[in-house]
């Protein structure tokens, strides 16, 4: 029998105390062993009990929820959701929980904050069943970003681009880098993007992300990287020494403009019920880049981007898997491995290498 998952709620509004714990202690396997109204008080609680996962308001009177999360790390690192505002200061001030080690968001309307709380319980529950099952010791002195959209019909590809035989040109053209990741991705990008060469082929990646975030993403990768890193935007070409973000809540594609390679992004359902989805972005890489792409799918709960990656693996792309030790979630990548669609695993300290290689081999084919 699994053990139960214990749960502290810690927010400044009754209202979300109440109809958070309400929820979690509705299911089977999860129990609200204590709530707070804000850190100071949860510190004196933890000082007699330790929860398995934390559901943490930024917003807060004494202490405020990322000063506090950064106290939990360095004490006893415990993973973290963070219920968050979807204002434009809410998002920055998630984003830095990102940076602090949070392993999931919960956005939250300003309005109707009840019913949207009793409407997304099911995202609530299962961001509460991924966040205890990350390992944080594969965390790299960060966390992933993921929104929970649990409860939604899941969609293929197919709901966005229509599956059909590639039409890549040979090996002789432009060669270009797919990535796909969730839980834990944000860190583990930082991990890799910033030992990468200004000189490394093109590469486009899907990050789940809620919207906002994904350009500030972008940004602190900017600002750190030798490679260009930047929200991707409609048209965008992919070249050299740049790398193009999937924007939080559309959906990215690869295209062929002529001998250039663009993305298109664009809104649609769900897939796999995420947007941006990594399935979208690879299946669009396996028609049209083919053998003239290295597909990655990195750390990330769920199965997105396995079969898009087994698409890009028949299309004649070399593919890549982390490894379950490197990884906060074994999740698309195990599924990934399960369909066939990977050539190789490796630990996440040795993509970057392999990524280099690539693009080696590429100049000597060019």
């Amino acid at each position: 029998m699994a053990e139960t998952i214990k749960v502290m709620i810690v927010d400044d509004s009754a209202l979300v105390r109440q109809v958070v714990s309400q929820a979690l202690s509705r299911v089977a396997g999860i129990e609200v062993i204590a709530t707070a109204s804000d850190p100071v008080f949860a510190i004196e609680k933890l000082k007699t009990m330790w929860p398995d996962v934390i559901v943490l308001d930024i917003e807060m009177p004494r202490m405020d929820g990322i000063s506090f999360l950064r106290k939990i790390m360095a004490e006893r690192p415990t993973p973290v959701i963070i219920c968050s505002s979807l204002a434009e200061s809410g998002a920055h001030a998630t984003f830095d929980a990102m940076a602090a080690g949070a392993v999931g968001i919960i956005t939250k309307p300003k309005a109707g904050l009840k019913g949207f709380l009793q409407d997304s319980s099911n995202d609530i529950v299962q961001a509460v069943r991924t966040a205890a099952r990350a390992n944080l010791r594969a965390m790299p002195r960060g966390a992933s970003v993921q929104s929970g959209n649990f409860n939604r019909p899941k969609l293929t590809a197919d709901a966005v681009i229509a599956p059909g035989a590639p039409t890549a040109m040979a090996r002789t053209t432009d060669q270009l880098i797919a990535i796909g990741t969730s839980t834990g991705g944000t860190q583990a990008l930082e991990a890799v993007l910033t030992r990468l060469p200004a000189t490394c082929l093109g590469i486009v990646i899907v990050q789940h992300m809620p919207e906002k975030f994904t350009a500030m993403f972008a940004e602190r990768l900017n600002s750190i990287c030798e490679l260009e890193v930047r929200e991707g935007q409609n048209g965008d070409r992919v070249i050299p020494g740049r790398a193009l973000i999937a924007p939080g809540g559309k959906h990215m594609m690869l295209k062929r403009s002529g001998a250039q390679y663009v993305v298109d992004v664009v809104d649609g359902p769900l897939v796999n019920r995420h947007k941006p989805s990594v399935d979208v972005l690879f299946r669009s890489v396996a028609k049209f880049a083919g053998a003239n792409a290295l597909g990655i799918i990195l750390t990330g709960m769920g199965d997105d981007g396995a079969r898009g990656m087994k698409e890009m693996h028949d299309a004649g792309a070399k593919t890549i898997a982390q490894d379950e030790a490197s990884c906060v979630v074994f999740g698309m990548p195990k599924e990934a491995i399960k369909m066939g669609g990977v050539d190789q695993v490796l630990p996440l300290d040795r993509v970057p290498e392999a990524m280099v290689a690539f693009t080696r081999n590429a100049m000597k084919v060019n």
